[in-house]
């Protein structure tokens, strides 16, 4: 197993109901089927919007650029009650932002 995908099996266990899909040389991290997280070089970043940036900025978190991803603070990814309200956060977001008609 690959680190990356250990370290993806790992996210997908402290989040708990959400998947992984493989795209891009990384992971898309998933909650019925809206993508709120992506996982890169071994670092989980999670989708933000205008709302909340700051929240990661003030902890010495970069974006993913140019998409609105921020990188997960090292506190915040160990922390089991800190994290899920973090994701879900951004789950939120991924829901609130309008989808592309095909």
């Amino acid at each position: 197993m690959s680190a990356t995908k250990a370290f993806l099996d790992l996210v997908l266990e402290r989040l708990g109901t959400v998947t992984g899909k493989s795209m891009f040389g990384g992971f898309g991290v998933f909650h019925d089927g809206e993508m709120f997280g992506l996982i890169s070089n071994g670092i989980l970043y999670l989708k933000a919007d205008d709302s909340n940036p700051e929240d990661y900025l003030a902890r010495g978190s970069n974006q993913y650029k140019p998409m609105p991803y921020f990188r997960v603070p090292e506190e915040v990814f160990e922390n089991s009650e800190e994290l899920p309200k973090w994701a879900q956060k951004s789950v939120t977001i991924a829901y609130a932002v309008p989808k592309k008609k095909k």
